[in-house]
């Protein structure tokens, strides 16, 4: 059965999307594998203060990560993520929401990894939302400045790991 959220997610539509970017000073398939790599990505995901408990984590097309997001307030946000397409070092698509088996909410998020000939990495995260509204209010709610948080993150560990 296919719900209203997957309909409006099969069309990319510019007024529903979050676009964020950055470069990482490190090859391609060292961030690639920050993500890919159940061992590295609860390390690291989420913004700043914010802890990872991880449920169960299987990265693989198809496969979920389900996992609650702890602020520093200790206020819980229980998540999940389903893996829709994996294409080493290259693309990572998911759609992620909260831990429910059909939430409304929940938006897609297709990541590019580009390297670069200086060996740094340009990761590229586009989300798309079910609606311009749910766009819009995840904006209000920290969406870019929190995504933008998980990316520095996910930069120092990354340069963790190279040190």
């Amino acid at each position: 059965m296919t719900s209203s959220t997957d309909t409006a997610l099969a069309q990319w539509a510019l007024d529903r999307e979050i676009v964020l970017s950055r470069v990482i000073s490190a090859p391609r398939d060292v961030v690639f594998s920050a993500w890919a790599d159940a061992e590295h990505l609860p390390n690291w995901f989420g913004p700043a203060g914010f802890e990872i408990e991880t449920k169960e984590i299987d990265i693989r097309v198809g496969g979920l990560w389900r996992f609650d997001m702890i602020a520093p307030d200790g206020q819980r946000y229980p998540s999940r993520i389903q893996f829709r397409r994996i294409e080493p070092p290259t693309l990572i698509e998911f759609d992620h929401g909260a831990d429910s088996t059909d939430d409304p909410g929940r938006f897609r998020t297709t990541i590019t990894f580009d390297e670069q000939s200086d060996g740094k990495t340009v990761i590229t995260l586009r989300q798309l939302h079910p609606t311009k509204a749910q766009r819009d209010a995840g904006i209000g709610f920290g969406a870019v400045e929190y995504g933008y948080q998980t990316l520095e993150k996910l930069a120092r560990y990354v340069e963790s790991l190279r040190a």
